[in-house]
């Protein structure tokens, strides 16, 4: 990336991108509490790790105009960990995650993405706008009855202002309007405030008081190695979404390393890992951020709101955040993709409603994902298969047999291959012509492998012909039916 395209990243959106982080830094606020009290630690490690993330990723990511932030994903992972061991050893796994991840995207491992199918992406956004909704739910429950007239105005402020306007992201008006008027009338209504404490200083650098040993490594490396992993699959999963609805790309590799220097940063300041936030990301998009900037002010705002203002902040009323993220929630679902079971094919539409159901089964949408991504390759290989033939000819003077192979040849479609030979013939000379196929795997290569040996245990004499470049490398690798003994090891199997 250019200087001159880096700068046009912070500053060709500046009143958009800084309305925008105002908005998402008021959203971030009870979601960083509620992630917090997921790990069963203080609402403060969730507060600081949200401004430290977003801010260091701003600078360092990707992908411009996505919140990345303390997360329910990475959170749930660290249940345990704290419960076992203590808050320090969940710093020293948060700057081990975040080392495992630059190594990650040093190693390119960001390219990965382009195996997940659409299928997968859009049961991802289904199933996250369905968690983003039942998030809201214990808000709905046993609150004073203002709180659903007060939901009520907030959407309709946020889907009818902009008939009005769109110089104002209609989701902070929204938020504005409804503090004040709770504020002035009096309203008992739960508020930010009684979501927790917030905390009043700002983060410290701190190093985790923790044995430097081979012990403690082998505690917190299988967290933290899970916690990369997820934070990872979620935050490219995330950039993928910005990409489309910016009609802009994302370096992913980047998004590795902005990610891995966000975590590492956030273990040193007493924060807890996170990633990218789907949801508030979506918010950011739809309130007009676009640039790095939009990431940068959220964190920015977050940590002046509550540890400035916080007093202001503990006021707002929660139907008003509740409102906000029932229109994330409306707008990131594929509606489109219920009326498109009719007419998807099959697979596809099992693929997508498979992640959906696992992710709202386990509430991890990266096993969701890996769920879907599985299915796809599983549908994707079948597929393959099927259009893999073979076909022979004689000829006239019966002494050789042609057989022409069209199509894949992996371990799909290896059975078939060595079916379609009949070894009790007994012709002079056999001809495996793969020309019109390719040979991509050692299941293959062991068909073929197999298929000249019994040929040549009944005395034919067997040619394999039109290998291309990338079969020929496999084979000659791999192959053993032209190296000596190849035909006692066949006896002996």
């Amino acid at each position: 990336m250019t200087l001159d395209a880096y700068r046009r990243q912070w500053l060709g959106n500046v009143r958009g991108d800084l309305l925008s982080g105002i908005v998402v830094a008021l959203a971030l606020i009870p979601e960083a509490i509620a992630f917090s009290i997921i790990a069963g630690v203080d609402p403060a490690i969730g507060l600081y790790a949200s401004f430290s993330i977003a801010v260091v990723t701003a600078i360092a990511g990707g992908r411009p105009g996505m919140i990345s932030a303390a997360t329910a994903a990475t959170a749930v992972l660290m249940v345990t960990l704290v419960a076992d061991h203590g808050l320090q050893y969940l710093f020293a796994t948060t700057i081990l995650a975040g080392l495992v991840q630059i190594a990650m995207g040093a190693a390119r491992l960001g390219n990965l993405m382009r195996f997940v199918s659409r299928s997968v992406m859009t049961g991802f956004l289904n199933a996250l706008a369905i968690l983003i909704f039942m998030a809201q739910i214990p808000e709905l429950v046993d609150v004073p009855v203002l709180t659903y007239p007060l939901v009520a105005v907030g959407l309709a402020i946020i889907y009818l202002f902009p008939r009005v306007t769109t110089a104002v992201p209609s989701p902070l008006v929204a938020l504005i309007l409804l503090t004040i008027v709770v504020t002035l009338m009096g309203w008992e209504v739960r508020t930010v405030g009684d979501m927790g404490s917030l905390p009043d200083t700002l983060p410290v650098f701190l190093i985790p008081q923790i044995p430097l040993n081979l012990e403690t490594l082998a505690i917190i490396t299988p967290y933290a190695v899970a916690i990369a992993v997820v934070g990872l699959m979620e935050s490219l999963m995330t950039a993928n979404i910005v990409d489309e609805l910016t009609d802009t790309p994302s370096n992913r590799n980047q998004e590795c390393v902005g990610q891995g220097l966000a975590n590492t940063a956030t273990g040193f300041l007493g924060g807890m890992a996170g990633c990218a936030m789907i949801g508030q990301s979506i918010i950011n998009v739809k309130s007009g951020g676009r640039g790095r900037l939009s990431c940068f002010a959220a964190g920015v705002f977050l940590l002046i709101l509550v540890v400035v203002l916080g007093d202001l902040v503990s006021v707002v009323p929660m139907a008003a955040l509740v409102a906000i993220m029932i229109m994330v929630s409306i707008g990131t679902f594929s509606w489109s993709s219920i009326k498109n079971l009719r007419v998807h094919p099959a697979s596809s539409s099992i693929v997508m409603l498979s992640t959906v159901a696992v992710v709202i089964y386990t509430h991890n949408l990266a096993i969701g994902v890996l769920v879907g991504v599985l299915l796809s390759g599983i549908f994707f290989a079948a597929k393959i298969a099927q259009l893999f033939r073979i076909t022979s000819e004689t000829s006239q003077n019966g002494r050789v047999r042609t057989y022409r192979v069209t199509g894949q040849m992996f371990f799909a479609s290896s059975e078939q291959f060595m079916r379609a030979f009949d070894f009790r013939e007994a012709p002079e000379r056999v001809v495996i012509d793969v020309t019109d196929a390719q040979i991509w795997d050692i299941s293959s290569v062991e068909a073929l492998d197999m298929a000249v040996l019994k040929f040549r245990r009944e005395g034919a004499d067997v040619e394999i012909r039109g290998l291309d470049d990338a079969s020929r490398t496999i084979v000659d690798r791999l192959a053993v039916h032209d190296k000596p003994g190849a035909l006692d090891k066949l006896s002996a199997h």
